[in-house]
């Protein structure tokens, strides 16, 4: 009964909406078009706080450890509950015992990306370069197992190319320096309005399919590189023992959000493929991803810096 009158009253103050990366990514993006909805909806401020840093650990450990009251949420992401787990042996959260999920927002490809001046207009020429100037080029990446990183791994694996991982903050620090051609290259998934600018080229994607958006970039398994499917995803989560109503009442009012045509355009625009299920089948994906992200971590050799 209390845990039934506590979520008629929700919320009284404002929410914090924690992002785990900096300022101006794909993440990022996603939580303040959610912010914005639910501030509209439920009646009070949602306040994104971006705490980017360490692969989403800083983020992360900071809703971890609030109260349980439902005034603490965070977009985790594969790289929080699934990638993490098995690179950090003292890592500052456990992504089964505390975390209770609300909802799984969206899945994306991520695109790799180079710089035009770059000679390598196909998939196949930036192999082929690779190759002939082993640890010559450079990637941007947001960290040691960030979506970025997970990608190249994979890619490099599959393909025996070698490249030198420059780690940054965040997505949008990344492009920034690739657009200024700083760094030779970047798996991305917030990138297509540079593609479609001609600041950036894209030549390879990770998704099973050709997005809808960008038919014209061909996936890696169209080039024999079956191994490198791969989706990053968000998901919102609050502090485990959060009451159940409090968590149903922010997945309903996220769903409905989500439903949106506004909301989904935006999510969509680079790619994304919206989910919105319900909290039991988020959690049963987290347990999913979490076994399988093991074994690929395992087989590429990835390791914490």
């Amino acid at each position: 009964m209390s845990a039934h009158c506590a979520a008629q009253s929700y919320p009284q103050r404002p929410i914090r909406f924690v992002i785990p990366y900096a300022p101006g990514g794909n993440t990022d993006m996603i939580g303040r078009v959610l912010g914005a909805k639910l501030s509209e909806s439920m009646g009070q401020s949602v306040v994104v706080e971006n705490r980017g840093g360490a692969a989403t650990l800083i983020g992360a450990e900071n809703v971890a450890k609030s109260p349980a009251d439902g005034y603490s949420m965070l977009l985790a992401t594969s790289t929080t509950l699934a990638i993490n787990p098995h690179l950090y042996k003292s890592l500052p959260y456990d992504p089964l015992k505390d975390f209770a999920p609300v909802i799984l927002v969206a899945r994306i490809p991520m695109v790799l990306v180079v710089h035009p001046s770059l000679p390598a207009k196909t998939a196949r020429d930036l192999i082929a370069l690779a190759k002939a100037k082993p640890d010559q080029l450079s990637y941007a990446t947001q960290g040691v197992g960030s979506p970025a990183d997970m990608a190249m791994l994979l890619f490099a694996e599959a393909t025996g190319i070698k490249a030198i991982p420059v780690p940054y903050k965040g997505g949008a620090p990344g492009l920034i320096d690739l657009i200024a051609g700083n760094v030779t290259m970047m798996f991305d998934n917030s990138s297509l309005a540079y593609v479609k600018s001609g600041k950036l080229r894209a030549l390879v994607q990770t998704g099973e399919k050709r997005m809808p958006n960008q038919p014209d970039i061909p996936t890696a398994v169209e080039l024999g590189y079956k191994n490198c499917v791969f989706y990053p995803w968000q998901g919102v989560v609050v502090p485990s023992k959060t009451p159940p109503d409090i968590i149903a009442k922010l997945h309903n009012e996220l769903r409905k959000a989500l439903q949106l045509p506004d909301v989904r355009e935006r999510i969509t625009f680079d790619g994304a493929e919206v989910i919105a299920g319900s909290s039991g089948e988020f959690g049963e994906y987290i347990k999913s991803e979490l076994n399988r992200f093991g074994k690929i971590i395992r087989a590429t050799g990835a390791q914490p810096q």
